[in-house]
């Protein structure tokens, strides 16, 4: 069955902090940026989980980047890789990672994805993460499980499933979330959210302040940030989707992708002061 994304749906399941909560257990995300000329990207998604509440961000860089991203970089955390192999051990521990912003489309990128598949992280994948498995997607979605999260825009969306689309946009939503296991965020005006057991939603709050270069990011982040504080992925997906699209409006004519992160407080407290209203009934 498909329902609209509204509040109602997924508000009551949001990880509000509580008095004994601390920056461990509010969930470590991983971010995992691309080399030093591709940094950007990575460094939205980091500020993007912070905002919606991850506890502990950690930016996972190859080694010539580090310099570029210690300047930049204030509450996240910096580690330099030097192979998949030690993105893998750096990862361990991680609640969630996400990877693909900025990485290139190349075998280091499938590579790294290989090794996080078995770190214990859910993964949310998106931008080159997703085109990098053109032709070979049956390897990415070997390696998926029901926590992960695939963000394509329909160009995408149609490398990793080619012909879905000709069905419609709900119907190639559910089709490819139960092709990959994996849940599938199928951004546009009306982001299209499905989860491997038939459940979907479409999003109608869309906003076209979002069509801007590093809008995805921050959204790819904003769910691994809620993915990391343990909230079901396909709830994750479909509140911050909603908030991601919410804050656009909010600010509309002349939005970029690096005053999103910024919008989304007055938005996450209007949906706790009406979910704290809601328990005091």
């Amino acid at each position: 069955m498909i329902h609209s994304n509204t509040p109602g749906l997924w508000r009551g399941l949001l990880p509000w902090p509580g008095a004994q909560t601390h920056k461990h257990s509010r969930g470590r995300l991983g971010v995992v940026s691309g080399r030093a000329h591709q940094t950007g990207a990575a460094r939205l998604a980091a500020r993007a989980g912070m905002r919606v509440g991850a506890g502990w961000v950690q930016v996972l860089c190859p080694s010539d980047a580090a310099a570029v991203l210690a300047p930049v970089l204030e509450a996240a955390l910096l580690t330099p890789f030097g192979s998949p192999e030690s993105l893998g051990r750096e990862a361990a521990g991680l609640d969630a990672v996400v990877i693909g912003p900025g990485a290139g489309k190349g075998e280091d990128t499938i590579d790294a994805i290989d090794v996080l598949s078995v770190s214990g992280a859910a993964l949310v994948i998106d931008a080159d993460g997703l085109s990098a498995f053109k032709g070979r997607a049956e390897e990415l979605f070997t390696g998926l499980d029901r926590d992960d999260v695939l963000t394509p825009h329909e160009g995408e969306f149609e490398r990793l499933f080619p012909g879905l689309l000709a069905n419609g946009r709900e119907d190639a939503a559910v089709r490819a979330a139960q092709r990959a296991q994996a849940v599938v965020v199928l951004k546009g005006a009306e982001t299209v959210i499905a989860a491997p057991d038939g459940r979907c939603r479409i999003n109608r709050n869309g906003s076209p302040w979002l069509a801007t270069a590093g809008t995805g990011d921050v959204l790819a982040g904003m769910i691994g940030g809620l993915v990391a504080q343990r909230m079901d992925s396909f709830e994750a997906a479909s509140a911050a989707v909603w908030l991601h699209s919410e804050a656009a409006s909010g600010f509309g004519p002349g939005l970029i992708a690096e005053d999103l992160p910024g919008l989304l407080p007055p938005v996450l407290r209007a949906l706790f002061e009406a979910e704290r209203s809601a328990g005091s009934d």
